[in-house]
């Protein structure tokens, strides 16, 4: 299977370069951007005429688009960009996939959901109601994924981090290091992911499909456990030697914030795990992981 991978030098791309050392397929990696040591396809995703041309030089099989806009915030002001990577740019994306039978690999987000409050874990199921801009474009994303008719897996994630970018984990180290005091809110629920483990995931997804099977769908995958951004926060500092107490729980509505953010976005992940046999690991036991590939433990 040839796999193009898009948004490679983000994220969760840079951990799919690794994930996919010694697969049997072949992968093309793509961003607009380039990351010094690596090796980049420039390629625009918003041009369907580049897509076009990416999938014929490379005789591409599979796409998986880890490429999207995600600063919550800033896309309250900046909608039609948003709209164009998070909803257009998967629909060029899925339409090229199906003229030529391939495969797309989707990447959503947990943001799809709350405006409908829960208190039980959303299935894949659920009906999105997003609060925000970022959301509903990414919602929008999924559902021209899906109206293309091309073969699909859709997996919506939550509260990825990783030793690359920008990321909680990363803003709070930092601040841990310059700042005598912190408040981080207690009120927002869920589950971080390590990138490494959504990209293992994602990779197994992938090997599923070229052995033959046909599982098209959605998918929830997150670390296993249930925090909020402060628990989540209170770990980082104990687990990189910082002292804990100088974090102090928030309301919400003490952060100042264009855009209200789901109060509970855990995902059930049994289909994921169930369908492709895939072990979740703990989310302090994966934060511990991370933490050390950046060398603080």
């Amino acid at each position: 299977m040839n796999v193009l991978v898009t948004g490679a030098n983000g994220q969760l791309g840079r951990e799919m370069r690794r994930a996919s050392r010694g697969s049997e397929s072949k992968f093309v990696f793509s961003d607009i951007v380039c990351v010094p040591g690596e090796d980049t396809v420039c390629l625009d995703i918003t041009n369907p005429d580049e897509i076009r041309s990416a999938i014929e030089r490379y005789n591409i099989d599979c796409i998986v688009n880890c490429a999207a806009y995600t600063n919550v915030d800033k896309a309250e002001d900046e909608e039609d960009t948003a709209a164009l990577l998070n909803a257009t740019a998967p629909g060029y994306l899925a339409a090229a996939m199906a003229r030529v039978g391939g495969l797309l690999i989707h990447i959503s987000t947990d943001y799809v959901f709350g405006g409908t409050p829960v208190c039980t874990p959303c299935r894949e199921t659920q009906e999105g109601a997003p609060l925000g801009v970022y959301g509903r474009t990414k919602l929008q994303g999924e559902k021209a994924v899906i109206d293309s008719g091309c073969r699909y897996a859709i997996i919506r994630t939550a509260w990825l981090y990783s030793p690359y970018g920008k990321n909680f984990v990363k803003t709070m180290l930092s601040l841990l290091d310059t700042k005598p005091a912190l408040k981080v809110v207690s009120d927002q629920i869920g589950s971080p992911t390590c990138a490494k483990d959504l990209a293992g995931a994602i990779m197994t997804v992938l090997a599923s499909f070229a052995g033959g099977a046909e599982y098209t769908g959605i998918y929830h995958y997150s670390n296993e456990g249930i925090c909020s951004w402060y628990e989540f926060a209170c770990e980082i500092a104990a687990l990189s030697n910082h002292d804990p107490s100088v974090i102090s729980p928030c309301t919400s509505s003490e952060y100042p914030s264009k855009v209200t953010r789901p109060a509970y976005s855990v995902l059930d992940k049994t289909l994921i795990k169930d369908t492709f046999g895939i072990a979740v690991p703990h989310w302090k036991e994966s934060l511990r992981e991370c933490l050390a590939a950046m060398g603080i433990l």
